[in-house]
């Protein structure tokens, strides 16, 4: 049972935190990296959970050595990930611990996503109105695993980071909820999302 005078602030991570969207993230990432002749596999992929498109779309074209529109392709990619929105469920236990926790502690959201489609799958999973601040990758210059974008949502919230629990489904979030010094969850303990290369 979480008691809520040790702490200052819960902050989730969204994809494959509060909602299973990580297979369908795949699947979108799937469509541009084909399409260009790049070898992406799932296990790199969960490697580089948190990081900001743009960026995976750039690291990716200079290690195969193949010229992208980064701004277009990460578009496409966005587009196809919210083709499959429809199909995205919460994760209960995470949803569970914000349903309990709102209005009696802050709540906030840090994503290494766009704001746009992080406010888009808080919706269809129910709890877009239970979070105080949402900080995105448009929000920071530096995104996980340095700290700064769960150091802004403890500064947005008036939280002081050692008192902040972050909950986290990727290495490089709690990386950054480590540099960052605050506590963690690491939703990986009861949590594993579908793979692709064992679907079917």
């Amino acid at each position: 049972m979480w008691r809520f005078q040790d702490h200052d602030a819960l902050l989730f991570d969204c994809d494959g935190t509060l909602a299973d969207t990580m297979p369908a993230h795949y699947r979108a990432w799937l469509a541009i990296t084909s399409a260009h002749g790049i070898a992406f596999d799932e296990d790199r992929f969960y490697a580089l959970g948190g990081r900001p498109t743009r960026d995976i779309v750039s690291g990716l074209a200079a290690e195969a050595g193949v010229v992208i529109d980064v701004d277009e392709a990460a578009e496409l990619k966005e587009r196809r990930f919210l083709e499959q929105l429809e199909s995205v469920l919460p994760i209960d236990p995470v949803v569970e611990v914000v349903r309990r926790c709102r209005g009696r502690i802050p709540l906030a959201v840090v994503t290494g996503g766009y704001q746009s489609v992080c406010r888009r799958i808080l919706a269809r999973i129910g709890i877009l109105d239970a979070f105080d601040t949402i900080v995105a990758s448009e929000d920071t210059e530096r995104h996980k695993p340095d700290p700064d974008p769960f150091l802004e949502a403890a500064r947005r919230l008036g939280a002081r980071p050692e008192r902040c629990v972050v909950w986290e489904d990727s290495g490089l979030g709690i990386e950054a909820a480590r540099r960052a010094g605050m506590q963690w969850v690491d939703v990986r303990a009861f949590h594993t999302p579908a793979r692709q290369s064992t679907a079917g």
